[in-house]
């Protein structure tokens, strides 16, 4: 049998896993999930890395699931559960079955979370979400933008303009999951009557038949099945319901959703390709012998040393997703989306800090992890066949997505150490120390030549 088709749950076995954290109903839910991955999505996974196959037929698997509405309530024909639920399918599909699922999957949950918030008086919002799994409608995110990279609150690429009629959207974005796959995309632009301040922003919803995008030139290193590559919506007129809530919203709605949701499913998605890797690792080492000396790859210490290290790490790492995902849970009362009726309900928000630790440490883990599973697994590892390697290239797309990891622990720590409010996402602070301090380096007749042109601008 080929050894990629070998995997868990033959791998890590499950008192290595936190299963006190779920409840029956999920668990039961995970085995099903796994049955599933096994028989359709890991095949699929290596078919989309090799030929750029977007795993749309994983798609179709996870919409006769029932998981294409997995948070969205039951009210709206979905599953109605939890952010921890959400982690634990995602982390579930990248270990079993395929990682650009997972992926792609993080994004629509994404998308969902953004129609959701807004989705109490907008019908549009709530026929497309009441129509997921049976349509199979995948749904994405689009916040990049060309000129910023992953500072992606900034869309300086795009606007929208009020009409008689409802709204013409004009954006541009550097990477969109799922793009030209995906059937409905929640789009982040400046507001109608942008006036500069970057904290006025949108969210619009735009169809497939909508945007442009050219999926054949997709070059990736990993996750070759996610298609993350530029769109663009080229003054499209749509219909006023295609607001997602209010104009100005985005900036919530960034905060309270959107971010939290990718920062939390993404990092269940590095864990799960972590397991992955140490699943090929055990069922390569436990059956390679060096028969010159009868044992196994396995009984090396150095070999176990590498296991034991990546799996308390790793462990470490999915409880800091869950532990996330519950406290995101405590504060929406099972991510119940009927206060979200309130404009102002922001619970989420407050997280968001912890958030971005929780993906610098699943994106940095994985990257470790990996590389260390090739080493154990030694030459074979290195070829494909193993499965090693595509996990790898896989996992390296987790320190450099946006916010990258410079991004984030630079958040953190200047936050930590000078507070919140310096941060300054809108770039609308000035900082006098760095104003006073180059002025102290001008002559007099520079610093006259500089007073009249500021003169000049606040003049005009």
């Amino acid at each position: 049998m080929n050894a990629i088709n070998e995997l868990a749950p033959t791998g890590i076995s499950s008192e290595w896993s936190p299963h006190w954290m779920l409840s029956p109903e999920q668990l039961a839910l995970q085995a099903e999930l796994i049955a599933v991955c096994q028989s359709t999505m890991r095949p699929n996974a290596i078919d989309s890395d090799k030929n750029y196959v977007y795993p749309r037929k994983n798609f179709e698997a996870l919409a006769a699931m029932g998981l294409l509405g997995l948070t969205v309530p039951k009210a709206l024909g979905g599953r109605g559960e939890s952010h921890l639920c959400a982690a634990m399918v995602v982390e579930t599909i990248a270990r079993y079955g395929c990682p650009s699922t997972a992926m792609c999957y993080t994004m629509h949950l994404g998308a969902c979370a953004a129609a959701l918030l807004r989705h109490h008086d907008n019908e549009r919002l709530k026929a497309i979400l009441s129509r997921v799994d049976e349509d199979v409608l995948i749904g994405t995110l689009s916040f990049s933008d060309p000129e910023t990279g992953s500072h992606f609150w900034y869309p300086m690429s795009s606007r929208a303009e009020r009409t008689e009629n409802g709204w013409k959207v004009f954006k541009k974005a550097s990477w969109t999951t799922s793009g030209g796959f995906a059937d409905w995309y929640i789009i982040q632009t400046t507001s109608p009557d942008f006036g500069g301040n970057y904290s006025d922003l949108s969210c619009f919803l735009v169809t497939k038949d909508q945007i442009q995008a050219d999926p054949a030139n997709w070059d990736g290193l990993g996750m070759r099945g996610n298609q993350s590559g530029p769109i663009s919506v080229d003054g499209v007129d749509i219909a006023p319901d295609a607001l997602v809530g209010p104009v100005g919203d985005g900036a919530k709605s960034n905060d309270e959703v959107v971010d939290p949701f990718f920062l939390l499913c993404s990092s269940a998605c590095w864990n799960g390709i972590s397991l992955a890797a140490m699943d090929i690792t055990k069922n390569h080492t436990t059956r390679k012998v060096h028969n010159d000396v009868g044992m196994r790859v396995a009984d090396y210490p150095t070999i176990q040393d590498y296991v034991g290290e990546c799996l308390i790490d790793t462990n470490a790492s999915r409880s800091y997703v869950y532990l996330a995902a519950r406290a995101l849970d405590d504060q929406t009362n099972g991510c119940d989306w009927s206060g979200h009726a309130d404009l102002a309900h922001l619970p989420r928000t407050g997280l968001l800090n912890w958030l971005w630790q929780v993906k610098f440490f699943s994106s940095k883990n994985v990257s470790h992890v990996v590389d260390k599973m090739l080493h154990a697994c030694g030459g074979t590892g290195y070829k494909p066949a193993l499965g090693i390697e595509r996990l790898l290239r896989d996992g390296k797309a987790g320190w450099v997505m946006g916010p990258t990891n410079e991004v984030l622990r630079q958040f953190v720590g200047k936050s930590a150490l000078l507070g919140f409010e310096v941060l300054d996402y809108w770039n609308q602070s000035v900082n006098q120390r760095v104003l006073n301090n180059e002025l102290k380096k001008m002559s007099k007749p520079e610093k006259a030549a500089f007073a009249a042109k500021l003169l000049e601008d606040a003049q005009a």
